[in-house]
């Protein structure tokens, strides 16, 4: 019988391949997992064979299951992957920003898609679970759309780093933030994540729990965060998903 510790180290493993930026080998994989080459090995196999990684003459990197994994979320959640194409490449024509389409689902705030190219490296925001809602635009947004109890119960658990010099890391402001961005119906992180970059986000109508957001330069922002703004709301108005279930 598998032990819970093999399954979690393989998940590490995973997970590890998952994120890097380039095919790992089995010895940089066993320093993370902090064990064994022999169990790494071990462990590899069945990730390998189930097609969840593959081995290649560099190293191990994601296999040909893993993009079922997140149709199959995407599915989960409710989420047409046409029109959420449509929207984000909309969005990225009219305001010339990458555009980003995040859920808050069970407990969880998931950047779900994005118009910005998958080889793209220098942006602070990327696909996958969201580590910094309380700093980015989207998260804000979805964390202001819930009762107070829910949100602190989420901060608590997930925490509220400090990545700059403007991040919020008080609870208290960051209620008197939420507060704010539901009288607005729009958040903004000006550089709370990344000095440079600065993120805006709308809800989509009847979803409070779906945002939609552009990521762009600092300098931008400041001459064209009105327009942005208006041009986000019209577009999230524009394409009517499914009001969420009873």
């Amino acid at each position: 019988m598998t032990s819970p510790q093999s399954v979690d180290r393989a998940l590490t493993l995973m997970n590890a391949v998952i994120d890097a930026p380039q095919p790992l080998s089995a010895k940089a994989l066993a320093r993370l997992a902090d064990c064994s080459l022999s169990t790494t090995y071990h462990l590899l196999g069945p990730l390998i064979a189930h097609g969840y990684l593959a081995r290649g003459p560099q190293g191990y990197s994601p296999g040909p299951r893993t993009p079922a994994l997140h149709r199959s979320f995407r599915r989960h959640l409710g989420a047409d992957d046409h029109a959420i194409g449509m929207l984000l490449t909309l969005v990225a024509r009219i305001t010339g920003a990458e555009a980003y389409f995040t859920a808050y689902h069970d407990g969880q705030i998931t950047v779900v898609d994005t118009s910005e190219r998958l080889t793209a490296e220098d942006s602070p925001w990327t696909v996958g679970p969201e580590t910094k809602a309380h700093a980015t635009a989207h998260g804000k947004m979805l964390l202001a759309s819930l009762s107070r109890a829910a949100r602190r119960r989420y901060l608590t658990g997930h925490g509220m780093d400090r990545l700059t010099d403007r991040t919020i890391t008080d609870e208290e402001r960051f209620e008197a933030e939420a507060a704010g961005i539901r009288r607005r119906g729009v958040a903004v992180s000006i550089g709370e994540v990344d000095p440079a970059h600065t993120c805006i986000a709308v809800p989509l109508p009847h979803r409070a729990d779906r945002a939609l957001s552009v990521a762009l330069p600092l300098r931008d922002f400041r001459t064209r965060s009105g327009q942005i703004s208006s041009l986000l709301v019209h577009a999230a108005a524009s394409f009517p998903f499914p009001a969420a279930p009873e």
